[in-house]
């Protein structure tokens, strides 16, 4: 039921039409309704709340990347959120040119699958800096040989692992790379209708820029929406700040390849007498064979140690630890 007006408001609003304070047609303009178009073809399922939180773990996310790529690439990463967005998931492998770099995880324990999908100039400089280059891509793009694809399913599986930690607080993944693919219509996951958030990436090594697109479809995240909100993210990221952080940093550090290597000592000859060693010749080195070895981690002396053999190869015993005042 409408409100009811006193005599004294109509009277006062009779006046305000009379002299001209009111306009008719404004008020019946101001009374209507507006209308707000929805295409039901394409449900608003991710809210500005859902893509500002997925920001947030895919900063954290970035940040990792920027710190674990280059052990493999042993050159500067720089990683940054650009963008996030919703689209459908036909729109999202239409924009996709052959041939590409997809990696397609399952994320369990949630039901379904994401995509990271990898600019193919960034995979060639990769390959170009894993295999020995500089880091240079390709001019022009070609399909991928089987030892390249390797290579690049080594890197997925890295990006992959590195998903757990920024999804912690909202829930315990494991994801892993199912496959790699270079054709888009192989990597169809979900319905092509079916909404999607993506989340784009820049992510700069050297010279060489592009972007890595995460597709996460709103069947895999649906059982938990109610969790990507920033309130509970931040809740969530206080509680667990401490935990298991110690492990987490040992756990990274026991990924890192060093070289370790003894040394039985050193000895100075002519390159003539090097051009004509033969098998049984004896080299007098200036070390005695009771003496200590050194052994170095990477170009650092950490240890002293003698040498021997265990069952069939050559082994050192660790004598004493070399610190690092000393």
């Amino acid at each position: 039921m409408g409100e009811v007006l006193s005599q004294s408001e109509i009277d006062n609003l009779l006046a305000a039409l009379s002299t001209g304070e009111l306009d008719v047609d404004q008020m019946q303009e101001s009374e209507e309704k507006k209308i707000k178009s929805y295409d039901f073809s394409r449900p608003t399922k991710f809210s500005k709340e859902h893509l500002r939180t997925l920001e947030f773990i895919f900063e954290h996310y970035s940040r990792l990347i920027s710190t674990n790529l280059p052990v493999y690439l042993r050159k500067n990463v720089q990683v940054a959120v650009t963008s996030s967005e919703t689209n459908t998931f036909n729109e999202f492998t239409n924009a996709l040119s052959s041939p590409v770099i997809l990696g397609i995880v399952d994320f369990a324990p949630l039901n379904g699958s994401i995509i990271i999908d990898l600019a193919t100039n960034l995979g060639y400089a990769m390959l170009d800096r894993m295999l020995g280059g500089n880091g240079t891509p390709l001019d022009k793009s070609r399909e991928f040989s089987e030892i390249e694809q390797t290579i690049i399913e080594k890197i997925l599986v890295m990006f992959t692992q590195l998903l757990r930690e920024p999804w912690r607080n909202v829930i315990d993944i494991s994801p892993v790379l199912s496959r790699l693919e270079t054709n888009p219509q192989f990597a169809q996951i979900i319905a092509p209708g079916d909404m999607v958030a993506i989340v784009t990436l820049n992510i700069k090594i050297g010279d060489v820029e592009g972007f890595m697109n995460v597709c996460l479809p709103f069947f895999t995240l649906e059982d938990v929406m109610d969790k990507l909100n920033t309130k509970f993210w931040y809740s969530t990221m206080q509680e667990n700040r401490d935990e298991n952080y110690e492990a987490y940093v040992e756990s990274l550090i026991r990924k890192v390849n060093v070289p370790v290597r003894a040394v039985l000592g050193k000895s100075t000859i002519t390159v003539n007498d090097f051009m004509n060693l033969q098998v049984g010749d004896c080299i007098r080195l200036n070390t005695g064979v009771d003496e200590d070895m050194n052994v170095y981690v990477g170009n650092i002396k950490k240890f002293t140690a003698l040498p021997g053999t265990e069952k069939d190869s050559y082994a050192v015993r660790i004598t004493s630890v070399i610190r690092e005042e000393e």
